[in-house]
């Protein structure tokens, strides 16, 4: 019995690239005679003709299979979903825009199968194209995490990656709210090959992903697989308990050596916006970390489906 591969694309306002990434994981699909595919296509709230390109598609290949959210959840949520809803011996995550080559698939799934790995990861070894301040902070967001946690996350790692269905049920298991993929693969662990590639641009359409969206990912990421952070803030704290208090000092000595107690002014004012500050930065770090809380004591749903394939023919029958 052959197995089958689930290609699941979370798609954003994907219209445009949409007919290309089709085209180009039949090509890949017609030269892997001895796996079957579904095609499981995430349309994760678009507000432009994603949904109909979608439908169009499902209409005349029975491979290609979505699901249709009633908003937009996040490409987290809609590579979840997708988890939830495939089928297959193996999973795959690829985005539309053809920044994930559907060629490379082959590659991956015969090292999966032949080597006796548990998940098959790409990561990008360049990035030309994207903005140098866009580079700069990504490898900086990088190698500020592998310091703070204990899973390792890899420079230029993707979310295109091949895994076994063993894989994929222990990562449906993690059911929290606040979700980073790259983390999450990480701390299921299993045996993982990284395959490189050069970056490559997008087909199609526009990013979604703006340097704010970036940054709040990050952030994301770093409150997800670290309480360092809080750690920091209360060693900070500590810190400046103890410069006050020196500092303390030293004003009740000066003041009754020379009986000035105005000298200075100016520097405390500094000192006391430097601790405000601190303190406020402080604030938002523990912020951070009551916020992700509260809406995971939400136990609110990760996304919310408006309708399937299954749906849809339903109504024509």
């Amino acid at each position: 019995m052959k197995k089958k591969i689930s290609v699941i694309v979370p798609c954003y306002n994907e219209e445009k690239a949409l007919p290309y990434f089709y085209d180009e994981i039949t090509k890949v699909s017609e030269s892997m005679k001895d796996v079957d595919f579904e095609y499981l296509l995430i349309d994760d709230g678009s507000q432009d003709k994603t949904l109909e390109k979608i439908k169009s598609l499902a209409k005349k290949d029975k491979r290609v299979r979505y699901v249709s959210f009633s908003r937009n959840f996040g490409k987290e949520a809609a590579m979840y979903a997708g988890l939830e809803y495939s089928s297959g011996d193996y999973i795959v995550f690829m985005d539309a825009d053809l920044q994930d080559p559907p060629s490379l698939l082959k590659e991956m799934y015969q090292t999966l199968v032949t080597e006796g790995y548990d998940s098959i990861g790409t990561r990008r070894v360049t990035r030309k194209g994207e903005p140098p301040i866009r580079s700069f902070f990504a490898r900086c967001f990088y190698k500020l995490i592998n310091k703070m946690s204990n899973i390792e996350m890899v420079d230029g790692a993707r979310d295109y990656r091949l895994m076994t269905r063993q894989m994929a049920n222990a990562i449906l298991s993690l059911k929290e709210y606040n979700r980073y993929s790259k983390g999450l693969f990480s701390f299921v662990g299993f045996k993982t090959k990284w395959l490189e590639y050069e970056n490559v641009k997008r087909v199609a359409g526009e990013t979604k992903w703006s340097f704010w969206k970036l940054f709040k990912y990050a952030i994301e990421g770093i409150v997800a697989f670290t309480t360092l952070p809080l750690s920091i803030a209360a060693v900070l704290g500590i810190l400046i308990c103890i410069l006050s208090f020196i500092y303390i000092v030293y004003i009740v000595i000066t003041t009754l050596l020379f009986g000035n107690p105005v000298l200075g002014w100016p520097s405390m004012i500094c000192i006391l916006l430097f601790v405000s500050g601190i303190q406020l930065l402080c604030m938002g770090i523990i912020g951070q970390y009551l916020a992700k809380t509260y809406l995971e004591t939400k136990k609110r749903p990760i996304y919310i489906v408006s309708e399937t394939e299954k749906d849809a023919k339903t109504r024509q029958n």
